[in-house]
């Protein structure tokens, strides 16, 4: 993907290397020293000592990766090209403005919206707080244990992301999650399959206009992102992890599904063709 020397997107919070501790307990040296000023100041030391006990919570700063740092040029680039290719979306045909979402850069773990963000969960959108979260060190994984390697296949992970955010302005996430409360448990996850194949397809949608604007793909970058499409269907994920695979249990979509309805997404470029709730054939 032709990303170097491009314009970022502001909207990304970078968190990477913090990390909220709790510190308690104990009154300390320093309380100590502030008790003894107060009793020869007349005032009652007790008050003073009060003020230190208890839990306090403090940031900490940990040096980041800076290996990562060209990665987080990448990720804003292709952030960028999201903000530009569905603001001229939704504007032209779907007659809306678009709410560009931030991304947050984290390590380890942080807070979001929606619960606590960990990098072994991976990628994902809150739609709570509007934010997609990423640990960088995703890309590794990508590469390492999906198998899925090159920075087209990180940008169709981004994509996807900013798809669900998508779903969310256009009320998508809502009504499914509606649905979804009223359902048992398989009945529930199909849905979410249906979800997630159009987030897929909307990332598509995404690598057409994107082509089509900025002139982005180069050799390959389509292999990578369908392979990266292919790596992280559940089927695939599940027969890496138990052996065998459980249909009820998908809440993603086969590989051969996200493929198609990527690929669909991009070759077409029309939003009316990714209805992946009222297809009878996903």
């Amino acid at each position: 993907m032709k990303w170097q020397n491009r314009e970022r997107s502001t909207n990304i919070e970078d968190r990477r290397g913090r990390t909220v501790k709790r510190v308690g307990g104990g009154i300390g040296i320093l309380g100590i020293i502030f008790a003894i000023i107060a009793f020869l100041m007349g005032e009652n030391p007790l008050t003073v000592l009060q003020q230190f006990q208890g839990n306090q919570t403090v940031e900490v700063q940990q040096k980041t990766n800076k290996n990562e740092d060209a990665l987080k040029e990448f990720v804003g680039v292709v952030l960028k090209d999201t903000e530009d290719v569905w603001s001229k979306l939704f504007k032209e045909q779907l007659g809306k403005r678009y709410i560009k979402p931030k991304l947050v850069l984290y390590s380890g773990q942080d807070q979001s919206g929606c619960g606590i963000a960990q990098s072994a969960t991976g990628p994902f959108y809150c739609p709570a707080d509007q934010k997609v979260y990423i640990d960088l060190s995703f890309y590794n994984e990508l590469q390492n244990r999906f198998h899925a390697p090159g920075d087209f296949a990180m940008a169709y992970i981004i994509a996807h992301e900013v798809g669900h955010h998508v779903q969310n302005l256009l009320g998508i996430t809502q009504q499914v999650e509606h649905r979804r409360r009223r359902l048992g448990e398989a009945d529930a996850n199909r849905l979410s399959v249906r979800l997630e194949l159009q987030a897929d397809f909307l990332a598509g949608v995404w690598a057409h206009y994107d082509q089509k604007l900025n002139n982005v793909l180069e050799r390959g970058d389509i292999e990578e992102a369908l392979n990266a499409a292919s790596s992280v269907g559940d089927d695939r994920i599940q027969m890496q992890s138990r052996g065998y695979v459980v249909p009820d249990a998908f809440t993603h979509g086969t590989s051969a599904q996200r493929m198609k309805w990527f690929k669909k997404g991009l070759e077409t470029g029309d939003l009316n063709a990714g209805d992946t709730f009222g297809a009878t054939n996903l």
